[in-house]
This record gives structure tokens, C-alpha cells and sequence, in this order.
């Protein structure tokens, strides 16, 4: 660990304003990030007394190798500045907050021409509003078919939308009036999206309007004589009061405010929030944090800046409840305020109903730490005894935090990637995982020995003195960063490596190459689970009841998957590729337009510059680079049919074919890039 006074900052450099701060490792890594209403009185508390402060501090202080600060114009920017580092750097020693579970919601995707209601999970989408969130996704379909008697929107898949368009008539749903059929014209575009913001509108908590509404069509029905309508109309309201019921009534009609309950010990804090929109209780939801060195009001704090910073962070309600205030409660309520676009009531709720549903809230705040205790006891104490085993059977002088693990995956040579995973403290870090085209080699000893001198070359490139924290601190601007790649350059405690001796031999070429000799490295072979170590004869038996072992059958087996699924991808880009492929200019989306608006790539290549212009997002340079690039390309043969003797044009299939041209031409070549959301299985 480095002594904080070799990197301290003399007092008289460290201005007075207010600014965001932030300490970076000895390889350069940011591990936290703070602000300061001013700078050189929160930064010389860090150097003062190293001995007085917390534990968690002193170990950051410790881990630290520099700290560097930008000035800021007044609290609320460095409120904002210190939001967006935290998302960007994800340091270690800050807060990290973790749901308990994963919640679903009730999104409608307002962004889409045809809006359509469904439940959804993970990261939110721009354009798409979410009610929620909801304990169990039964609840979110329960309320949904109540309420799609009286707001039929669409809530098919885009496939059966489509499909649907294409022959004319709507899916059961449009059968049953639980939906208004956009599809095949019963309502156009503009009525279905009116629907679907009444909808909203409803979900939101104005529901008052909607059942008085219904009420009085149902009641001029029955005047009219027109009793099977007025039937239906009565069927609606109770289906609007039947969801309705489902939400618990805690406070009066005009209330919108989120409640929040804290509960903690010395370690860990769990943190509960009830969204009370028109008095009722529409969603809960739940986060457990360590501590770190933070106290009460800065966890609120940052808390605040995670749940409503940000394009997909909730819109804050006019009122925000909380147990204790945040230091800088005024500065964080004029954030607030902005993220909402009105005044934002930030305060600790004294006397009354909101006081008691305050209480409820910490109750299951306490019962959910009580939960998260239990649970945590055993996989905590399992992932100590995997890296106090591991570092005992390999000889290592520290416990391996940080661990990475290479496979190589092809069929017979072709399309060979590697991908590389990253496990953490025992825990796979999937915001690191890498992946690899490689370009050269043939076998998988050679592939190995490409990925990694890949991987260990950009650590060496990232080790440069500009990412270390040697340069002297600026109050003007922050350093200029590298960009996402700065987490690859962090390098690891132990390296493992899917195969067997020669995988290692190889690996271990590579950081004699390259001169690395911090780095411990094994293979793990799968016939006997046996573990390899460079320049042994024999191989470390582990005991199969060694949680060491399973440690690294799931980090190898991890790796395995994350390589399969890359190699799936490329072969299929591979056997789907199309004559409109490598055109400048010309990406999915264009390419998906023209497909669709021609049919096929043969008529595509009928048309001329004039007709692609049609198509959006082609103009005429785009259209000429087209019919340049369909001119020089040649069409297939044709196909015979052998049992009618029929020519197949097989460009003419059409678009939903998925390719144009049977040809299997490489695909672009795709960069070392972190594990997306979407490739998840």
C-alpha cells in the first residue's frame, strides 16, 4: 500500500471552491470519486490523520496513489459532475447499491409509432414509460388484463404485429375487444396512441376522470335503451375499480411522494422505497449497500443521485421523504427540481400519516437487511475459503481479487474467437468481460498465444505515466481519459487459461515475451479438473470438495460460454451474409428500410437512384453508393427446383429470409468490446 503522504497535494494548491475530487490507484484506476462544497478542507481531512479516520477510509487513503479535482460553479454542478464519474468510473470504495431483486415494471413504449404495454425488467429504455415497479410480474399481467377492457392497446410482440398486418386479420385479442387493432386499420395510429396515453395518464394516478367518465357513457347508455352497451360500460368500471383495489389507499387523493426507510448496522445498510402516486401505493423496491466509509446522510445522497439521475432515472416526485437529510439537502433539492421541471419537497417527515408510512417502510427495510444477513453469511464465507484456497494450493503470496479467464472457440479453424472473462472478489465483474477475433492463428495454442499478447499488450500500453497519477493535480479541467478501455488495462492477480499444459506453455510465452512477472498463471483441464501450473512436470490435484476448485470450474466454465456465444454469432453473421453488406453509409436499420420497402434485393437492384430516395434515411449520395455497389456486385446462380424443374432466384426471397446471396463472405471485422446486455442468454 502507498503511504498517503507521497502523493499529497501541498495545502496552499488545493483551491477553495467547490469542486468534485477524485483518488486514483497505482495503476491508474479510479477507486472513488467525491465532492466538496470546498475542496481543500475535504481533501486535507483525507491527509490529516490517517490514524483517526475510519477503517474503509484509511484503506482508501492507503490504496490511493493520487488525487486530482475539478472546480466547479456551485454545489449543484458538482452534485451533477459527481453522478456522472460515479456512473463512468464505477470506483470500488464508493457505494455500490445492489437490488435485492430484480422488479419488474409495467412499461408502455410511447417512443414506438404504436405503442405497446408490457412488462419489463433490467435497465430502462428512452421513450418508454414505467409504472412500478411491482413485486411479482403476475401482479403487472393481473392488472393489465383488468384494464385492457377499457384501454385495448396493443400489447402483441412486433412479429405477431406484423404478421398480422401482412394477412389482415388481428390475433386473439383483437377477437376479444382486449385490444384495438391498429394492425389491420379498426383504429389508426393516432386513436391507438390517444388509448394508449389514457392509459398512462391512468396509471399515473389519475384515475378519477376515467371512472366518472365511464360512468356517465354507461349511465346515457341505459337512457338510451341501449342496455347491451351499457352492460359492457358497467363490466369497465368495475374492472377500473377492481385495479384500483389492488393498490392500498395510505394517504390523501393528491399525494405523490416516494417514502424511503433505512435500516443498517455497522457494515451494511438496506434501504426500502414505497412510489405513492394519488395516494396509493404503486411500487416497492429495495437496495442493500456496504457502508464503506460514508455515513447516513451521504448514502441518502447518493442514493437520490442513483434513483432519479440520469435519461432512464425515475422523474422525482413533488415530494421526496426520507429518515435523515442529506449534508448538502439544499443543493441536492435544486437538483431534484431540475430533473423534475418543478419544485421538488426534499424533508424528513415529523407527525402523521406520512411519519407512519415511514415506519412501515423501515420495518421492511429491517427485514430485508435481516434477509440479506442470512443469506450473504454463507456465500461470503464460501468465496473467502475459494481465494484462502486458492492462494495456498498455488503458492500466492495475496488472496487473487481479480481474476481472468481466456477460451479459445471455433469449428475445424474457422471463425476462431477468445473471450476473456473477470471475476472479482470471487464475483464475475460482466462490465469487463472482453472478446476477441482472432485474426491469425489456426489451433488453439496458437489462438491462445494471440489473445493474450492482445490483452497483455494493452496493459502494457495503459501503464503509461498519465494513468499512474504522477502528474501534479489541475483545478482547472480533468485529466483527459483514455475512454472505456481503461478498465482492460487493470491487471489481474491470477490469469487461468482453458486447457491443459500446452494452453499454458503458451500463455506463459506470452508474458515472458512481454515481460510480465507479477502475473500468477494456471490451466485448468477438463478430463480431470487438473490444474496446470508453468513449469511443473505434474499437475495440482485439488480436492473436489475444495471450494478453490468449483471457483475455477465456474470461471472456466464461464468463459466456455461467453466464447460460445461470440463464435455463434460470428458463424451465423457469416452464413446470413448479403449483397447490400459493406456499403458505406448503409447500416441495419437502412438496410432492414430497403428490404422492406422493395421486397428483395433483386428489386433493390431493379431500382433506380430515384426510387431508393424514396426509401427514409436514403438521399442521393447513399442511393448512388447503392446502385454503385449492386452494379459491380454479380447475383448468384440460380437455384433449380428438382421436382418442378422451376428456376429459383434465391435474391428474390424477400426479406424474411434473413440473406440474399448463399455466398459466405467474412463480416466486418468487430473490436474488443465489453459484454452487452443483450447477449446475455
Amino acid at each position: 500500500m502507498a503511504d498517503p503522504a507521497s502523493y499529497r497535494p501541498a495545502p496552499g494548491s488545493i483551491p477553495t471552491e467547490p469542486g468534485v475530487y477524485r483518488f486514483r490507484d497505482t495503476h491508474g484506476r479510479v477507486i472513488y470519486v467525491g465532492k466538496a462544497r470546498s475542496l481543500r478542507q475535504r481533501l486535507s481531512s483525507y491527509f490529516q490523520d490517517v490514524a483517526g479516520l475510519h477503517p474503509r477510509t484509511a484503506t482508501m487513503v492507503h490504496t490511493g496513489a493520487s488525487v486530482e479535482w475539478t472546480v466547479v460553479a456551485n454545489e449543484v454542478e458538482a452534485l451533477q459532475l459527481e453522478y456522472s464519474w460515479i456512473k463512468e468510473f464505477d470506483p470500488r470504495f464508493n457505494v455500490k447499491y445492489r437490488d435485492d431483486k430484480s422488479y419488474p415494471y409495467l412499461a408502455v413504449t410511447m417512443g414506438e409509432e404504436v405503442p405497446r404495454a408490457m412488462v419489463m425488467r433490467g435497465a430502462k429504455r428512452k421513450g418508454t414509460r414505467y409504472f412500478g415497479p411491482y413485486t411479482h410480474a403476475w401482479a403487472i399481467r393481473e392488472t393489465l388484463d383488468l384494464l385492457l377492457r377499457v384501454f385495448p392497446l396493443r400489447t402483441c410482440s412486433k412479429g405477431v404485429y406484423q404478421r398480422a398486418a401482412q394477412v389482415g386479420r388481428p390475433c386473439l385479442l383483437g377477437y376479444i375487444d382486449k385490444c384495438s387493432a391498429p394492425c389491420v386499420g379498426r383504429v389508426s395510429v393516432e386513436e391507438h396512441r390517444a388509448i394508449a396515453a389514457d392509459f398512462c395518464d391512468f396509471m399515473a394516478g389519475d384515475t378519477g376522470r376515467f371512472v366518472k367518465r365511464v360512468e356517465a357513457e354507461m349511465k346515457a347508455a341505459a337512457a338510451d335503451l341501449e342496455f347491451e352497451r351499457a352492460a359492457r360500460l358497467r363490466d369497465d368500471v368495475t374492472a377500473l375499480r377492481q385495479a384500483l383495489e389492488k393498490s392500498a389507499v395510505v394517504l390523501p387523493d393528491a399525494t405523490d411522494a416516494d417514502v424511503f426507510g433505512v435500516a443498517d448496522d455497522e457494515l451494511e445498510v438496506a434501504i426500502q422505497v414505497f412510489h405513492v402516486r394519488g395516494g396509493r401505493i404503486r411500487g416497492q423496491r429495495g437496495w442493500v449497500a456496504e457502508k464503506v466509509h460514508e455515513d447516513l446522510p451521504g448514502i441518502i445522497e447518493h442514493l437520490l443521485q442513483r434513483v432519479y439521475g440520469g435519461e432512464t432515472g425515475e422523474t422525482p416526485p413533488r415530494e421526496v421523504l426520507v429518515p435523515v437529510l442529506p449534508d448538502d439537502h439544499v443543493a441536492l433539492s435544486g437538483w431534484l427540481a431540475e430533473q423534475r421541471g418543478s419544485a421538488v419537497d426534499l424533508r424528513v417527515p415529523q407527525r402523521g400519516d406520512k411519519r407512519a408510512l415511514m415506519e412501515t417502510v423501515t420495518r421492511n427495510a429491517t427485514q430485508a437487511l435481516a434477509r440479506h444477513k442470512v443469506a450473504r453469511a454463507g456465500d461470503l464465507t464460501a468465496r473467502s475459503q475459494a481465494l484462502a484456497d486458492l492462494q495456498e494450493a498455488l503458492g500466492l503470496d495475496d488472496a487473487p481479487l481479480r481474476i481472468e479467464c481466456y477460451d479459445i472457440s471455433h469449428v475445424q479453424g474457422t471463425n476462431i474467437v477468445g473471450s476473456m472473462v473477470v471475476f472479482e472478489d470471487g464475483l464475475p465483474r460482466k462490465s469487463e468481460y472482453r472478446r476477441f477475433i482472432v485474426k491469425e492463428a489456426q489451433d488453439d495454442t496458437a489462438a491462445m498465444h494471440e489473445v493474450l499478447t492482445r490483452r497483455f499488450t494493452r496493459l502494457k500500453e495503459g501503464m503509461h505515466p498519465s494513468d499512474t497519477g504522477s502528474d501534479s493535480p489541475t483545478d482547472l479541467e480533468a485529466p483527459t481519459d483514455p475512454g472505456p478501455r481503461r478498465r482492460f488495462a487493470y491487471p489481474p492477480n491470477l490469469v487461468v487459461v482453458d486447457g491443459g499444459l500446452p494452453q499454458v506453455n503458451a500463455a506463459q510465452q506470452v508474458l515472458d515475451e512481454l515481460g510480465i512477472d507479477d502475473v500468477a498463471l494456471v490451466g485448468l483441464a477438463k478430463r480431470l479438473e487438473e490444474v496446470w501450473v508453468p513449469g511443473e512436470e505434474f499437475p495440482i490435484i485439488l480436492p473436489r470438495t475444495s471450494e478453490g476448485l468449483y471457483l475455477l470450474q465456474r470461471v472456466r466454465d464461464e468463459a466456455h460460454r461467453f466464447a460460445i456465444i461470440f463464435h455463434r454469432q460470428r458463424r451465423s453473421k457469416a452464413m446470413t451474409a448479403s449483397a447490400l453488406d459493406g456499403i458505406p453509409g448503409l447500416g441495419e436499420s437502412r438496410r432492414a428500410a430497403l428490404l422492406t420497402h422493395f421486397g428483395s434485393v433483386k428489386r433493390v437492384r431493379a431500382a433506380s437512384t430515384v426510387e431508393l430516395q424514396e426509401v427514409s434515411g436514403i438521399g442521393p449520395a447513399l442511393a448512388d453508393a447503392i446502385a454503385a455497389h449492386l452494379a459491380e456486385s454479380t447475383p448468384t446462380a440460380p437455384t433449380i427446383n428438382l421436382t418442378t424443374g422451376e428456376v429459383i432466384d434465391v435474391a428474390d426471397r424477400g426479406p424474411e429470409v434473413g440473406h440474399d446471396n448463399p455466398i459466405t463472405t467474412d463480416p466486418p471485422p468487430i473490436r474488443d468490446t465489453p459484454e452487452e446486455a443483450s447477449n446475455q442468454p
